[in-house]
């Protein structure tokens, strides 16, 4: 059972950032969550008018991870004191006229700058510029401040990938005694075979039935060779030992290990049923819990 060594970049598919940015009078915030999934799955939700902007979120996640089911929402808004104002002097003067009008019919004081300032439509907010260049330096402020959402989500996936390495070692050396048991308890097996089969014969014909002993050494051995254990119990070694191979490669190894497990199991189904007495059968059922174990952590890794 040899231990996993180097460098394990191994990621999980679980993670979770948010990144605030601004520019100019925009500020905004991303949010994005990650869980497992088969395949690579991304879900988007942009302001209305930016449905441009999503092909370049997805190429960003595309480019960084494998699989996952990603959530992104991102929230824009104006930032308050950085939008400038202009005065609209066509309503302006329309304003003048009408109160120098009252004020000349009811021989009232001259209306105030404060109060004509302060009538919806005399000042307005600047819209910021928006030329292409505009668009394309806040497009690109935008994706910069999601690429650093995306490091994030990728070190808390890594951190809880390194986190499952240790676990997934615990489950492969639990599931590899196991194999060393049921070896052990297999090489028992064509002994206890022959002596229940010819326990059997002397109860059922009795010690005098005359049976021929080469045609029951067939017959045991006939029984002896269905049991046999050793290519079951080699191919849970291998598998083992290729799990081991991959972990320590790392990268993007979630559904090879998947498959592994699958195979672990059929070894584990196998063994069980021809497994003849109590205590490899009871060895083949935790073999099979362990690798149930396994499989469950298996389908966090990307």
């Amino acid at each position: 059972m040899s231990e996993i060594r180097g460098t394990m970049s191994i990621q999980s598919m679980t993670g979770f950032a948010r990144e605030e940015g601004t520019f100019e009078s925009y500020a905004w915030r991303w949010e994005l969550r990650s869980v497992n999934n088969r395949g690579l799955d991304v879900r988007v939700r942009l302001p209305s008018g930016m449905e441009s902007f999503e092909i370049r979120v997805r190429d960003a996640v595309g480019k960084r991870f494998k699989r996952g089911s990603f959530n992104i929402s991102f929230n824009l808004t104006e930032t308050p004191g950085l939008a400038g104002y202009r005065l609209n002097e066509a309503l302006l003067d329309r304003v003048i006229a009408i109160a120098e009008d009252v004020r000349a019919r009811t021989n009232g004081p001259p209306a105030a700058p404060e109060g004509l300032l302060r009538l919806r439509g005399v000042l307005e907010p600047e819209e910021p510029d928006a030329d292409d260049a505009h668009r394309t330096a806040l497009e690109t402020a935008m994706a910069e401040s999601l690429g650093h959402a995306l490091e994030k989500v990728a070190q808390a996936r890594s951190e809880e990938g390194a986190r499952l390495v240790g676990v997934l070692e615990g489950f492969l050396g639990e599931i590899e005694s196991l194999a060393v048991k049921a070896r052990g308890l297999a090489a028992t097996q064509p002994e206890a075979i022959s002596q229940r089969i010819r326990g059997q014969v002397e109860e059922f014909l009795g010690a005098d039935a005359g049976v021929s002993e080469d045609r029951l050494a067939q017959e045991i051995a006939l029984i002896v060779g269905k049991a046999d254990l050793r290519e079951e119990i080699d191919r849970l070694d291998a598998h083992g030992a290729q799990a081991r191979e991959l972990l320590a490669a790392g990268g993007a190894i979630g559904r090879r290990l998947d498959f592994l497990s699958q195979e672990f199991n059929r070894e584990a189904n196998t063994l069980c049923s021809k497994a003849q007495d109590l205590e490899l059968t009871r060895t083949g059922l935790d073999l099979k819990a362990a690798i149930e174990q396994f499989r469950e952590q298996v389908q966090n890794i990307e």
